[in-house]
């Protein structure tokens, strides 16, 4: 079955999210090549948190796309598997981190052994699972004493650029919330309806120089705009880029980030 058609088969709010979650899928190399990476200060709090070094630990990155933040904890000295349900953002992996074990699955329904796990990590993932089977999932897969791990890189909105790029975004799809949602700890909220974790959360503040053309290509591999078309999505990023341009010059930009980290361990 595709993912077009298990998408029909579902009621009109899950099939726009499966939709999304699956668009990346095509846009596998461009999400690649163009998204940010993680601070180093990030996997420093995720130490700190969880009460162990990330070396020799053993982990599941989970919803793992093409390998940005599995990357990051393999070369911390990390024992780590990917896990990924998209088959584009599988091969994309095996492309860059041949070396890596990946397998096919998602946080629902993990394939993994149970207590098997020093940590469970979930980089910009989380929220595409179901936290009534993705929680009980992790906790089962958890050693005693293990962590789970989540976090969300969202761009600082109270940074004017990218506030007033946001509220154009608004304006040209229609949307609603997307300032409003950027950064507000609405993912915190969601995290564990089920109440049987406690977590810690930290925010950290990071920052990336980059290439106008690079930043657009980096927007344009988020799913909000991947579902929307090619033809609506690049008038828009035609449209931004001259934006851009006419605020900065000479062609650089700092995307601002904030790094939203949960961390709870397993009893």
């Amino acid at each position: 079955m595709t993912a077009t058609s298990q998408a029909q088969a579902q009621d009109p709010a899950e099939a726009r999210a499966h939709i999304r979650a699956h668009s990346f899928n095509a846009a596998a190399a461009q999400y690649a090549a163009n998204r940010p990476s993680y601070p180093p200060a990030l996997l420093d709090t995720v130490e700190e948190l969880a009460g162990r070094p990330l070396a020799g630990a053993r982990i599941a990155d989970v919803g793992a796309g093409t390998g940005i933040a599995t990357a990051l904890l393999h070369a911390r000295g990390a024992h780590v598997v990917a896990v990924e349900p998209g088959e584009g953002m599988a091969a994309q992996f095996r492309r860059t981190l041949a070396r890596v074990p990946i397998v096919r699955g998602d946080g629902n329904h993990l394939p993994l052994a149970t207590s098997s796990l020093d940590l469970l990590t979930y980089a910009q993932s989380w929220h595409w699972t179901d936290p009534a089977r993705s929680v009980p999932e992790a906790l089962r897969v958890l050693r005693p004493g293990g962590a789970l791990a989540l976090w969300w890189n969202s761009s600082a909105v109270d940074v004017p650029w990218i506030e007033a790029q946001a509220r154009r975004m608004e304006r040209h799809f229609g949307l609603e919330g997307v300032v409003r949602t950027n950064g507000d700890a609405s993912h915190l909220a969601r995290a564990d309806p089920t109440g049987s974790l406690a977590f810690t959360h930290r925010r950290i503040r990071w920052s990336r120089r980059v290439h106008v053309d690079l930043h657009l290509a980096n927007i344009g591999s988020h799913s909000g705009f991947l579902v929307q078309g090619e033809e609506r999505s690049a008038a828009f990023l035609t449209e931004e880029r001259r934006h851009l341009l006419a605020a900065f010059p000479d062609g650089t930009l700092d995307e601002a980030y904030d790094v939203d980290l949960l961390v709870a361990t397993a009893p």
